[in-house]
This record gives structure tokens, sequence and C-alpha cells, in this order.
């Protein structure tokens, strides 16, 4: 029992021992002690909402909403860029937005792509896309961003509704 107690503080010594670097400048030597990175976590009370039975809490807060599943989205031709949308404002394949059906204008769903599980969150901004097949229609820099083949139309993707 005591050779293991005295093995066990021997090698928490020489681990400790080792976390110190040696510089060594003109034949001085000094030891510096390892840096401290202080933590950027925030100490204090969390407000927890409700949980309701059908949403998702995620890592950085979210609350989603399961929308669809295995969802057909495709994105903007670029010359769509600059033209109004349906809810007014001008429409940019450099932004996060998409064209939804029946979604209100403004909500913000978080569309994962079921092949590689990549995630993007978009604004709700247009009406569409106008092919039965299709649920979604992403920006050009949404749809490229979780794409698993950047010379892919269309994609199987995941809708879920971000509660705010």
């Amino acid at each position: 029992m005591r050779i293991k107690k005295n093995i066990t503080l021997s090698l928490f010594a020489v681990t400790f021992l080792s976390c110190f670097t040696t510089i060594t400048s003109q034949n001085k030597t000094a030891v510096e002690p390892p840096k401290i990175i202080q933590d950027t976590v925030k100490i204090g009370k969390l407000s927890v909402p409700p949980l309701e039975s059908d949403s998702i809490f995620t890592d950085n807060g979210l609350k989603l909403k399961p929308y669809k599943k295995n969802a057909h989205a495709s994105y903007y031709a670029d010359k769509f860029t600059g033209r109004k949308t349906a809810n007014g404002s001008r429409f940019d394949n450099n932004k996060y937005t998409a064209a939804h059906k029946k979604l209100p204008f403004g909500t913000r769903i978080k569309v994962t792509n079921e092949a590689n599980g990549k995630f993007v969150i978009v604004k709700i901004t247009d009406r569409g896309p106008f092919v039965k097949t299709r649920e979604l229609d992403l920006s050009k820099r949404a749809f490229m961003e979780i794409t698993k083949s950047k010379g892919a139309g269309a994609m199987k993707v995941t809708i879920e509704r971000i509660i705010e």
C-alpha cells in the first residue's frame, strides 16, 4: 500500500515538474511556470425555459421544434439576386435566407443535410419553391455551406423551427 502511494506521489511530482520549461540564455537557467489560461465561462444563474414535449434544447441554447424530415431542398439561381422577395426585402445569394411555401416570414429554421450532418440556420424571407417535389429553396451561400458535393443542385434535409 505504501509503495503504491510513493509511486503515485513520485509520478505526480515528475508530471508536475515536467510542466515547467527551462529557458537558457547566456548560460543562465530560469524556470518559467506554466501559463494559466483564465476560464471564459461566466458563472451565474441559468434561466431555463419550461420544457415542451415536442421541442429539443441544443448545446448553444436554441430551442428547436421538429418540422419535417427527408425534405427536398435546392437553391436560388444567381439571376434572382437583387430582386424583391415576397416579404419586400431584396434577395441576396450571400445571406442566410430561404423560401418556404407555408412558414411565416421571419421564421428562423435549422436546416440539416441528412447525408453529412452539416447544418445552417436561415431566415424565411420568400415564398416558394414552385416545384411540387421541393420543400425549401436556400440561398446559394447557405446551400453550399452544408452540401456534400459542390456540384449538387438538391439534397435531402431535416427542417427544425427555432422557437424564440
